[in-house]
């Protein structure tokens, strides 16, 4: 086989059966050391696993966005218990009979809170046998973020193959980000707490609605991506037109978000944008550090930054990050066991 560097324009023949058929290769040029890249898949296999090129799978920009904003009724839906258990723990008035209330309507979410309540981040496991032994045992706040993470687990808990995300990863990595804003806040705006826990916990809720379209393009990005320079997040802006950071935020109005975790969502990957909102800081730190740590880690967790004034802005020292990653880890750890 003729080969050719696409650095110094040297070819040179190969014979075919030291090649491994059906795979993809990178190896140094001879003349060069600059990489050479060869898809060896058979053309027939790469156009049978390739998405159908249609219309839509053209579209970017406003005219894909607008396009996946009239399906809304196609996305997925965010649980409202989310939003309404946020209100009931922001009422200092406020009993854990109204959030028993709303266990009531949805039995399988009790079964989850119970589940989590058991795991060894709360030490009771196996001493946790009705909500209303855990509310007194918790607090009603602790069970309001139980109450939380069952209601989105089903939801981010799918596999996300445009982002190669299998079962699971997406709410890891959601769960790390929800624990580490939580951690963030209670240290630097106590006050924020619970929207940062909330907002952690759905910020990457984008991906769920643009997976499908990141898979249909999977080649582009896989093209747009080779030299290893380019951020997936650079490549969503550059093959699609938007992020799922943007398509979220316009999305949160049909889930009727809240403006302050909205705005949170829509900046989480440039606070620098958000007009000095400080969730939004709280949610970017805590992003990076789930980051840092592996969970969840998918396509786009390569070459991601953090923003070079989050920190400062914060008031966060570098001792700080180590302090939270450890505990991100082994609270989702003893959370997800």
């Amino acid at each position: 086989m003729k080969i050719e560097c696409s650095a110094c324009q040297k070819t040179f023949e190969i014979p075919e059966e030291r090649l491994p058929v059906g795979k993809e290769i990178v190896f140094p040029c001879p003349a060069c050391k600059e990489n050479i890249k060869l898809d060896l898949r058979s053309t027939s296999a790469r156009d049978s696993t390739s998405a159908p090129q249609t219309e839509e799978t053209q579209a970017s920009g406003d005219t894909l966005k607008k396009a996946i904003l009239q399906s809304v009724g196609d996305l997925p839906p965010m649980p409202q218990t989310v939003f309404k258990v946020r209100e009931i723990i922001a009422n200092p008035k406020s009993s854990f009979k109204e959030l028993g209330d709303i266990l009531e309507t949805d039995q399988a979410m009790a079964t989850k809170v119970l589940k989590i309540a058991n795991s060894s981040y709360y030490g009771l496991a196996g001493k946790v046998s009705t909500l209303k032994q855990a509310s007194v045992v918790l607090g009603h706040k602790t069970i309001g973020d139980l109450m939380t993470m069952a209601s989105t687990s089903g939801l981010l808990g799918n596999n996300l193959e445009g982002y190669e995300l299998d079962a699971g990863d997406l709410w890891r990595h959601s769960l790390g980000v929800a624990i580490g804003s939580k951690i963030i806040a209670n240290m630097k705006a106590p006050a924020l707490a619970e929207d940062a826990f909330a907002a952690g916990l759905i910020h990457d809720a984008g991906k769920l609605i643009l997976d499908k379209y990141v898979l249909e393009r999977a080649e582009a990005f896989k093209e747009y991506m080779a030299d290893g320079k380019q951020s997936f997040l650079n490549a969503e802006k550059h093959i699609l037109g938007f992020d799922h950071s943007e398509i979220a935020s316009e999305a949160c109005k049909s889930w009727h978000v809240p403006q302050t975790l909205t705005v949170a969502i829509r900046y989480h990957h440039y606070p620098s944008e958000s007009q000095e909102d400080k969730l939004t800081y709280i949610v970017h730190v805590a992003d990076a550090i789930a980051m840092m740590t592996g969970l969840g880690l998918g396509r786009d967790g390569m070459l991601y930054r953090m923003d070079d004034k989050a920190m400062e802005f914060l008031g966060i020292e570098v001792p700080d990050i180590s302090t939270i990653m450890s505990e991100v880890v082994e609270s989702v750890e003893n959370i997800a066991q």
